[in-house]
């Protein structure tokens, strides 16, 4: 891609609620960015989107669409990128059949998932749609390391106007539970290859050797893992923890993370599902399978394919009233935490929960006590340490509470969140192989029938990057800095070996402590208690959880905080948040005609990009635009202009109008750029002339239920003339 057609700044177009938002904000973006000579153009890595782009073999010319995501992925490898990226979809199968069928049912003719594909071609198209399943955007995006801290604007909205929080108490029977061995911690091997190296994974049985892939390519210098998951010892963990939580008399709650680990987590699922439903399957387990029934894809798929058969039904009715109650998804409607392997995320999951003073929703719509189960081992102890530390010491106060910054190993799909192409369920008994191109065995494990075996790696630039950002990050922050690693685990203790001549090497070594996760949680809990700060230097899985756990405790959610990636090719590429939330947010658009989401992310993200943008082109009015975004961002929070809950109250449209006026009114007073000031002062005048005007505009526009057009690929004119429904403001920005 050269420079004279790419746009100054990629804005992603995305799904649910930030790519409503978007039809709202980005023209507003596009207007004030332009008087700065700033381009700002949109690429396409919606789920609708990449499936189109996957089948064009199946589309009119005029449906078909490019791989945009391919498109950037080249672009963050170069130091021309600057991409805002919002959250968009980590598909689960029943997100992703919802989306084809939509798709289908607008006229686009493509094939439809093949649950059990039973011939070539269906074995085809599903290896097609499996690419688009789980976290497929992040890792083609992530060409760099993970930078995430909450705005300052955002931390002191948050201690001026604390948030609620539910007390905790020493007698509260909520816990963390995971396998005390058998699982992933227990089994993984880990080695640094001293030279470049190919390498293929395979099966031994008695019968012979199964190649379950090949042709894997590692620089020198790649830590590499592998390890497995006992399916007999999980079933025998999730058999004692629903008995255990029925006699506890609490909440059974599973926390899984099936959409970024794609292949392991949905199967770890499914026996939950299994176990909890064992005397039904026990019964009728040939019946259901007849029926279609994956116990993969949760209750809510089985109760579907099950609802006409009444003896089925009455098997697991008379289960259900035997088993402890699940803790719920949305009590209301009936959906539990074993519904839909895509609904329950243990890093927004277990925050919340916390948050809440250990508590969960149950069956009959009350608060109650609840029993984590978090089967592998590897990162539980952060969440059960966190449960501790607040039943000795009582909640958190989000007014005097520090907070705890993140520095995320996480370029080129490191560690676990980029092993789904090299994790297998078992199909029979055996030793799994990892080997050399040279002949050498590099991993070898004994397995048995349905165990679920992985591999991961990292690799020495992006870990050398890491490192040398955390070294830059506490030198800007001057506060405590922890690297999150357990000496006692094969993986972290390859990187320590890294890590620490690194530190020695660059003089740093004192200003860092290494601790195991466990160990790291309690002292910086401790730490912002005390009103401190702390970094928190980890791999990615902790990356990820980490920075929803500290945010939601410090800000209440985790959408709010500035997630930078710094390139490696010295591009940047600008997040913008969690979106666990927007599925409900949409429903409530469609519904009443009010968007609760909250664009702030976008708001941190856009500063930032404008700023990057003005370094790396030596754009000046770039930084004045970025400056007077900060300017506008601050206004939103004190002023409290963001969105309500509640229909017939201010929303996500109402914030944006705010946020244009803020944002003219610090470019039409700054002193730094005249041009920019005479060019912003009329617009500013008009914004605020026409407040009344178009703030009436927006409400009366509350209320009535609306047609997008679409849930996964909306119509763009209907989802505009929602989304923009001020005439008033239109005018003005054009």
């Amino acid at each position: 891609m050269s420079d004279h057609n790419t746009p100054d700044i990629i804005y992603t177009r995305v799904d649910e609620a930030p790519e409503l938002a978007s039809a709202s904000f980005l023209p507003i973006i596009q207007k004030f960015a332009s008087a700065a000579g700033v381009s700002v153009g949109t690429k396409d890595i919606s789920l609708a989107g990449r499936i189109l782009a996957t089948f064009p073999e199946h589309l009119a010319e005029a449906q078909r669409q490019p791989d945009d995501l391919a498109e950037l992925g080249q672009l963050v490898k170069t130091p021309q990128a600057n991409v805002i990226k919002l959250p968009n979809i980590s598909a689960s199968v029943p997100q992703l059949v919802a989306a084809v069928k939509e798709l289908q049912s607008q006229g686009y003719g493509l094939p439809d998932y093949p649950e059990t594909p039973a011939t070539d071609a269906e074995k085809a198209i599903r290896t097609k749609y499996d690419t688009l399943k789980g976290s497929a955007v992040n890792p083609v995006l992530r060409e760099g390391n993970s930078d995430r801290r909450a705005a300052k604007a955002v931390k002191s909205y948050a201690q001026n106007n604390p948030h609620r929080m539910g007390e905790w108490t020493a007698d509260s029977k909520t816990r963390v539970s995971s396998m005390s061995g058998g699982d992933f911690f227990s089994n993984e091997t880990s080695v640094t290859l001293a030279k470049e190296a190919t390498a293929k994974i395979v099966l031994e049985t008695a019968t012979g050797e199964t190649v379950l892939k090949e042709g894997l390519t590692y620089p020198t210098g790649t830590v590499v893992d592998a390890t497995f998951m006992s399916a007999a010892k999980l079933d025998a963990f999730l058999a004692e923890e629903i008995a255990s939580t029925t006699a506890d008399g609490t909440l059974f709650s599973l926390h899984m993370k099936a959409t970024m680990m794609k292949v392991s987590d949905p199967i770890i699922f499914g026996h939950a599902v299994k176990v909890f439903l064992k005397p039904v399957f026990d019964l009728f387990g040939a019946e259901m399978a007849d029926l279609g029934v994956n116990p993969n894809s949760g209750m809510g798929d089985l109760l579907k394919r099950v609802k006409d058969q009444p003896a089925i039904m009455s098997a697991i009715d008379a289960c259900m009233k035997k088993r402890p109650p699940l803790y719920m998804v949305d009590s209301d409607k009936g959906i539990t935490n074993l519904h839909v392997p895509s609904d329950v995320i243990i890093d927004a999951s277990m925050p919340a929960l916390i948050r809440a003073g250990g508590k969960g929703w149950g069956p009959d719509g009350s608060e109650s006590d609840a029993n984590c189960v978090i089967p592998d081992n590897s990162y539980a102890p952060v969440y059960d340490e966190t449960v501790k530390f607040f039943k000795e010491n009582g909640k958190l106060n989000p007014a005097t509470a520090g907070t705890v910054q993140n520095i995320g190993l996480m370029a080129q799909k490191a560690e676990e969140y980029g092993s789904h192409p090299t994790t297998f369920e078992m199909p029979t008994g055996g030793t799994v192989k990892m080997i050399l191109d040279d002949g050498t065995v590099l991993h070898q494990h004994k397995v048995e029938e349905n165990d679920i075996w992985r591999s991961a790696s990292a690799r020495k630039a992006p870990i050398e990057d890491w490192v040398n950002l955390a070294i830059a990050r506490q030198k800007a922050e001057g506060c405590e800095a922890i690297f999150w690693l357990d000496a006692d685990r094969a993986h972290d203790a390859e990187l320590i070996a890294y890590v620490k001549p690194i530190l020695a090497a660059q003089g740093v070594a004192d200003k860092f402590q290494i601790m195991a996760p466990r160990a790291a949680t309690r002292a910086s809990l401790e730490t912002i208690t005390k009103g401190e700060n702390s970094i928190a230097i980890t791999g990615n899985v902790l990356r990820d959880y980490l920075t929803d756990l500290f945010p939601i405790l410090e800000l209440a959610t985790s959408a709010k905080m500035l997630s930078i990636v710094k390139l490696m090719q010295g591009g940047g590429l600008f997040e913008t948040g969690a979106g666990g939330s927007a599925p409900k947010h949409v429903q409530q658009l469609m519904e009443e005609n009010h968007l609760r989401w909250d664009s702030l992310g976008e708001f941190c993200a856009l500063g930032e990009s404008l700023q990057f943008l003005a370094d790396a082109r030596s754009n000046e009015k770039a930084r004045v635009l970025g400056q007077a975004v900060d300017t506008a961002t601050q206004g939103i929070l004190d002023d409290n202009r963001s969105p309500s809950r509640k229909v017939g109250e201010p929303d996500n449209r109402d914030s944006h109008y705010w946020f244009a006026r803020y944002w003219a009114d610090a470019l039409a007073m700054q002193n730094s750029d005249a041009e920019l000031a005479a060019y912003f002062a009329p617009i500013a005048k008009a914004l605020a002339d026409g407040e009344a005007a178009i703030l009436s505009e927006l409400a009366a526009a509350q209320g009535p239920a609306v047609d997008l057009g679409g849930y996964y690929h909306g119509d763009a004119a209907k989802t505009a003339a929602v989304m923009r429904a001020s005439a008033t403001l239109n005018a003005i920005i054009g």
